[in-house]
């Protein structure tokens, strides 16, 4: 573990200088608490018509939409082509973007076009691997969402075709390069919360929608939907709406929980702490609730073990997701080390320092005489374990977001056209999104298995 020599000296850099340098920050007697603003600079251009990236979305569902709406927010992008497998999605593309717009339901005619730069790859898991692969084949720059495997042992395809192709991939964890992503990497570097030694992530959930049950528009039929390429590769089945438009609810085609929300917790942890991720994993948890035909939890804890690198010590990390949480809908990630505690949003994070208890208090003390007491207390005082500067070195300070912050979708997305026009480089390759995705998929791995799993991150393999 490299100890970082800015440690000791954190609270005196990161409070009682910011604060004095702060408006009105607030610093109790036995403390401080404050507020500071987190600030990102961009590049705002106004390009031709000729330098437009030209962007092309192949999965116009839900997120698919979500994604080019954000990609088109930043300057010098503009969307040409979109391909969904319901031809309802396809008159929606045109209804929001215009009806210029070229549409079709076969992907491989939107990558035969030459002016196509980028495309988004939005569709359920089980097509990520191949339709990423052919689109990095045909000269185009990827955006694939998460997860970006469906299985272990796609990764290492992707990665070489990214290699080969010279083109960029990037994998679609929005809140990657949010600013509260870029600050809490920077404190924990900086030694804020010392040595980590838990991570804590919780998804609640209260809704129909928020357990996947989306709805069925009532155009949906055989000749609106084209179940058979829906398929792919996966077990033919008969023909059913369910499963084209709740995907997420089977194992078939999409990663459950774990590829859909642990995955997003990952790619956060393992570059704010630079890590590679776990090397074990043991699940839990069952079909409590919706029980509407899916084959995958909604209800999961998952523990990981992560071993101890240059850039953390050991620790451990708990996953949980409940999708029936009897009206409590929330989420939290929260990095606690030995000598603080991080809760980290995309648009916040809040660092708090406590002061670490090391004399003995009136619990552990009642077993003793009064003179006895005394003579602890004596003992502990001389030898200075509480000194004032730990009384100092505790409080509070949250860093925030502007209000008119655009927010990580969009960061990340501004990322990928800068790391495209040459300005810069994107912060989840193939790699790191296999190394994310892996770590996700083995909470599935043992979840179904019913024991614990073993997994190398840096090679990125089961064990």
């Amino acid at each position: 573990m490299k100890k970082n020599n800015t440690r000791r000296s954190f609270l005196k850099k990161a409070t009682l200088v910011s604060a004095a340098m702060t408006a009105a920050p607030t610093i109790l007697a036995a403390g401080y608490e404050q507020k500071l603003i987190l600030t990102k600079n961009y590049e705002f251009l106004n390009y031709s018509a000729n330098d437009q990236i030209n962007l092309g979305l192949i999965g116009s569902g839900i997120q698919g939409i979500y994604d080019t709406t954000t990609a088109l927010q930043v300057d010098g992008v503009k969307l040409v082509a979109v391909c969904d497998l319901y031809t309802g999605r396809l008159d929606r593309a045109k209804e929001l973007w215009g009806d210029s717009v070229f549409t079709t339901r076969d992907y491989r005619k939107l990558l035969e076009r030459k002016d196509i730069d980028a495309v988004i790859i939005a569709t359920p898991d089980h097509w990520h691997k191949k339709i990423t692969i052919d689109a990095l084949k045909a000269g185009k720059n990827v955006y694939c969402e998460k997860p970006m495997v469906q299985n272990f042992d796609e990764g290492k395809d992707i990665i070489e075709a990214a290699n080969s192709s010279g083109k960029l991939c990037q994998i679609g964890s929005q809140g990657m390069a949010s600013l509260g992503n870029e600050k809490a990497k920077q404190l924990y570097e900086d030694g804020a919360i010392g040595d980590i030694v838990m991570l804590d992530m919780q998804n609640n959930r209260y809704s129909a929608e928020g357990a996947w049950q989306y709805p069925i528009p009532p155009d949906a039929n055989p000749d609106t939907i084209d179940f058979d390429t829906f398929l792919g590769e996966a077990p033919k089945v008969p023909y059913e709406l369910k499963r084209f438009f709740r995907w997420r609810n089977y194992q078939d085609y999409g990663t459950g929980v774990a590829g859909d929300l642990f995955v997003h917790a990952f790619s956060t942890l393992n570059h704010v702490i630079s890590s590679h991720g776990p090397n074990r994993a043991f699940s839990t948890g069952g079909l409590r609730y919706w029980k509407d035909g899916r084959d995958v939890p909604d209800v999961t804890v998952t523990l990981y073990d992560y071993p101890k690198t240059e850039t953390h010590s050991a620790f451990n990390a708990a996953f949980r997701v409940n999708f029936i949480a009897g009206g409590n809908s929330d989420g939290s990630f929260k990095l606690t080390g030995t000598e603080g505690s991080m809760e980290i949003g995309q648009h916040a994070v809040k660092l708090t320092r406590s002061k670490l208890g090391m004399t003995p208090g009136g619990y552990s003390m009642i077993a003793y005489t009064e003179a006895t007491q005394e003579k602890i207390r004596a003992d502990y005082a001389a030898q200075n374990v509480d000194t004032r500067a730990s009384t100092l070195n505790v409080g509070e300070t949250t860093w925030e977001a502007p209000k008119d912050y655009k927010g990580g979708h969009y960061d990340h997305f501004y990322n990928f056209f800068q790391a495209i026009r040459g300005k810069g480089k994107i912060i989840q390759d193939p790699t790191f999104g296999l190394r994310a995705a892996g770590a996700a998929l083995l909470a599935n791995e043992s979840y179904f298995k019913q024991q614990p799993v073993n997994w190398d991150p840096k090679a990125m393999k089961l064990l």
